[in-house]
C-alpha cells in the first residue's frame, strides 16, 4: 500500500488492552459517540468532533487492511537506501535502465535548496547522505556541470568532502576505486573467533549491527574495486590530497587505544595467514548463509543484505545461486514504486508492528472486539509467531521461544517491543479459538520476561548488550551499535505484564522502579526508538497507570506538568529530531498528527481528559483530519538510531491518533483479571 507526504512545509525552529478475549470496561471513560453517530446526551461539541473524527479513521483504517489481515504503511528514511541500491547493482553488474531512472527521481526530489540531501523531513543538509546522493545521480547520467549537482559538489567540499563522510559512504566508494581501502577501518573477518565472552566478540554488537559487520568482515578482507564509471575528483577539497593525514588521538584514551588498534590490525592485515583468513571468511559465509530468512533477506532490513550478498559474491557465489537469487529478490521487495514512476527503497518492512498497532486503535475506538477485520489481524499475528530459538539465546540460554518480530520474516531476531505490542493486541479481540491465543499469548509473556536485563528492564532485541566498547570502534561512526534498555520498550512490557494480571510480579515492578529511576530531571522520558521525549512519555504514562500507580503519583504529575508545557499554541505537539543532539529542541517543532496523539494517550492516562491541554489536543487532531479520514505528516517521527537514522512511519499518522480519540471517547483500556 503506496502513501505520499505533503512537502510543503520546511523546518521550524525551536517552538512555534484488555486482559481477557472479552470486552472489558474501561477506565475513566466518559462515553460520547458509537461508530454509528450516535451521540450520549450532554457530550460536547468537542465530544462530538472527536466521535466523528473517530469513526472516519476507522473507516480509513479498515479500508487500508490487506486481504491476509495485516497493515503495513512504508518506512520512509533518506536516500542512503536509494543510492546504496543502484551502487550494489552496478558492482554486480545488474544495474538497469529502468530502476536508475526511476531511483533518480525520487533521489532527485529529495534535494535541498543548498544542494545538499538531509536524513529526515526539513532537517538540515548531511554530508554522507549528499555524497552518496551525487554518486547515484552520476550513475543514473547527471552531469557535474548540471546546476544541481554543481550545487551539491559545492556543498560536500565546503565541509570537508569524502575526506569527512562517515566510514560506510567511504566503503562503498572504495568498491569501485574512490577511496583507497588502506584509508578505511580494518574489520578482520577473525573478529569471529573471539569467545561470547570475550570483549568486542560480535554478540556486544547489536543484532542489526552485528549482522551488518558479520559480511563487512569478508568485504574487508576482501577489499574488492570495480572499474569506476568516472571519477569524482570534484568532490574532494584537494584531488590530489584526498585523504590529509591526522594527529591521532592521546592514546591514553578511547579514541586513541582503537587507532592504535586499527593500525596494528592494517599490519595484520598484509601479515595474516591464508590458511586462518581463509578459515575465518568461510566462518562469516555459514553464519551468513544460516541468518537468511526465508524470503531471501537477512534480519528483514535492507543494510545486512546488501553487504551479504556482496560477501558471498566476493566468496565464489554467483548471482545464480539460490542463496543469491533469492537475496536478490528479498531486495526487490524493499522498493515502493510511486505513482510517478519514480522508486523508493524501503530500509525495513513493518507489519507486524503495523498490525499490532492498527489493531489496538481499532478496538480503543470502539470496534467489536469480534470484528471481522480484528479477527482476521489476530489470525495472521498468531502465524507470524516465532516460535524457534535466535541469536538472542546467546545471552539466554534454555529459555523456550515465543515472540514476534517487526518484519515480514525475521524468525532469527523476534524483538521484545512487537511482541509486547502484539500481546496488547491479541487481548482486544475475541477470537474464536481462544486456546490457541492464550496458548500464544502465554509464550511470548514467559519470553519477555526472561528477555529482562539485569537492572530491569528490556532492550529491544538482546538482553544485557551493554558494553561500551563496540561504539568506541573507529568503524562503528554509522550511529547506535548496541541495544541497550530504554524507557519505551521497557514501559510496552509492563503495560503488557499489567494487562496479563502480572502487575505485582517482582519482576514487574522491578522495570517500573528502572522508569521510575531513569526519568529524566525535566519530568519526561528519553525515546529511543520514536521521537523523543514526547515518544517516551507516551510509552510510559500509560503503563505505570495500567501497574497501579495512582495518577498523583509525583513522577506521572512532572510529566504531566512536561507535557502541557511544551504543547504547541495550535494545540498540537511536536518534537523535532535535532532535540537528540541540541536541548533546545527537546519537546518542540512542528505539530504532528502522531506526536500530538503521543502526548494525549499520556494525559488521558494520567486522568486528565477534562483538561485544557487535552480538550486543545484532541480538537487539533479532530481540526486537522482529512476527509478521507487520515492525517497527513511529512515529518519525520520514528527513530531508528537516535539523530543517526530517523524513520517516516508511514501509519503512524493513522494508528495513534485514532487510538488517542478512541481513549478520549470511550475512556482507558483497562487491565483485566489476566490468565
Amino acid at each position: 500500500m503506496t502513501a505520499t507526504t505533503d512537502g510543503s512545509a520546511g523546518a521550524v525552529g525551536p517552538r512555534a488492552a484488555a486482559a481477557s478475549t472479552t470486552n472489558e470496561p474501561r477506565r475513566g471513560g466518559a462515553a460520547a459517540s458509537g461508530l454509528d453517530g450516535t451521540i450520549a446526551p450532554g457530550a460536547s461539541g468537542l465530544d462530538e468532533a472527536a466521535a466523528r473524527a473517530a469513526e472516519r479513521a476507522v473507516g480509513h483504517l479498515l479500508a487500508r487492511q490487506d486481504p491476509e489481515g495485516w497493515w503495513k504503511g512504508d518506512l520512509e528514511t533518506n536516500v542512503t537506501m536509494d543510492a546504496e541500491d543502484l551502487l550494489l547493482r552496478q558492482f554486480l553488474g545488474i544495474l538497469d535502465a529502468d530502476t536508475t531512472r526511476a531511483a533518480a527521481l525520487h533521489i532527485r526530489r529529495q534535494q535541498r535548496e543548498d544542494g545538499a540531501w538531509a536524513t529526515f523531513y526539513g532537517g538540515p543538509g548531511e554530508l554522507s547522505a549528499t555524497v552518496e546522493a551525487y554518486v547515484a545521480l552520476r550513475l543514473a547520467g547527471d552531469l557535474p556541470e548540471a546546476p544541481h549537482m554543481a550545487r551539491a559538489a559545492a556543498w560536500v567540499r565546503a565541509r570537508g568532502g569524502i575526506a569527512a563522510a562517515r566510514v560506510f559512504t567511504r566503503i562503498w566508494l572504495a568498491l569501485f576505486g574512490w577511496w583507497r581501502w588502506e584509508d578505511l577501518p580494518e574489520l578482520p573477518p577473525e573478529l569471529l573467533f573471539l569467545p561470547k565472552w570475550f570483549p568486542l566478540n560480535i554478540y556486544d554488537f547489536g543484532c542489526w549491527a552485528r549482522q551488518t559487520i558479520v559480511p563487512l568482515t569478508v568485504v574487508s578482507a576482501k577489499r574488492p574495486v570495480r572499474p569506476a564509471p568516472f571519477p569524482l575528483d570534484e568532490l574532494h577539497t584537494d584531488p590530489a590530497r584526498p585523504n590529509p593525514a591526522r594527529p591521532l588521538a592521546p592514546a591514553t584514551g578511547w579514541d586513541g587505544l582503537f587507532q592504535r588498534l586499527d593500525k596494528a590490525l592494517h599490519v595484520y592485515h598484509r601479515v595474516a595467514p591464508r590458511a586462518l583468513r581463509r578459515t575465518a571468511m568461510n566462518l562469516a559465509a555459514r553464519w551468513i548463509v544460516e541468518r537468511q530468512e526465508n524470503d531471501g533477506c537477512w534480519g528483514g532490513i535492507q543494510p545486512p543484505a546488501v553487504y551479504s550478498v556482496i560477501a558471498l559474491h566476493l566468496l565464489g557465489y554467483d548471482l545464480q545461486h539460490p542463496v543469491m537469487r533469492a537475496g536478490l529478490e528479498s531486495l526487490d521487495r524493499f522498493a515502493v514504486w510511486r505513482e510517478d514512476g519514480s522508486r523508493m527503497i524501503e530500509a525495513c518492512q513493518s507489519p507486524v508492528w503495523d498490525t499490532c498497532l492498527a489493531t489496538i486503535a481499532l478496538a480503543d475506538a470502539g470496534l467489536d472486539p469480534d470484528h471481522p477485520a480484528l479477527v482476521k489481524a489476530v489470525d495472521w499475528m498468531l502465524d507470524e509467531e516465532i516460535t524457534r530459538t535466535g541469536d538472542w539465546a546467546v545471552r539466554r540460554p534454555g529459555l523456550p521461544p515465543g515472540g514476534w518480530a517487526f518484519e515480514f520474516h525475521n524468525d532469527n531476531y523476534p524483538d521484545i517491543d512487537d511482541t509486547a505490542e502484539v500481546l496488547l493486541a491479541l487481548r482486544r479481540v475475541s477470537h474464536p479459538d481462544p486456546a490457541r491465543v492464550e496458548a500464544a499469548v502465554a509464550r511470548g509473556a514467559r519470553w519477555t520476561l526472561g528477555m529482562q536485563s539485569r537492572g530491569g528492564a528490556w532492550g529491544a532485541f538482546d538482553a544485557d548488550n551493554t558494553s561500551v566498547l563496540p561504539n568506541k570502534l573507529p568503524f562503528c561512526d554509522f550511529g547506535e551499535v548496541i541495544d541497550p534498555p530504554s524507557a519505551d520498550v521497557t514501559a510496552h512490557v509492563v503495560e503488557m505484564l499489567a494487562f496479563e494480571g502480572l502487575a505485582k510480579d517482582p519482576r514487574t515492578g522491578r522495570g517500573i522502579e528502572w522508569l521510575l529511576a531513569n526519568q529524566e530531571s525535566n519530568g519526561a522520558w528519553f525515546g529511543r526508538w520514536g521521537v523523543n521525549l514526547v515518544y517516551g512519555t507516551g510509552s510510559v504514562l500509560p503503563a505505570l497507570t495500567a501497574a497501579g500507580l495512582p495518577v498523583s503519583h509525583p513522577a506521572i504529575r512532572r510529566a504531566v506538568g512536561w507535557l502541557g508545557a511544551v504543547q504547541n499554541e495550535d494545540g498540537g505537539w511536536g518534537e523535532d529530531l535535532r532535540s537528540y543532539q541540541d536541548d533546545e529542541w527537546i519537546g518542540r517543532g512542528a505539530s504532528t498528527a502522531s506526536q500530538t496523539a503521543w502526548a494525549l494517550i499520556a494525559l488521558l492516562a494520567a486522568g486528565e481528559r477534562d483538561s485544557g491541554p487535552v480538550r486543545r489536543g484532541v480538537a487539533w487532531l479532530a481540526e486537522t483530519q482529512r476527509e478521507d479520514g487520515s492525517w497527513d505528516e511529512p515529518y519525520f517521527t520514528g527513530t531508528g538510531f537516535p539523530w543517526d537514522f530517523s524513520i517516516n512511519y508511514h501509519l503512524y499518522r493513522q494508528v495513534f491518533p485514532l487510538t488517542a480519540l478512541g481513549r478520549y471517547v470511550y475512556g482507558e483500556p483497562s487491565p483485566g483479571k489476566g490468565r
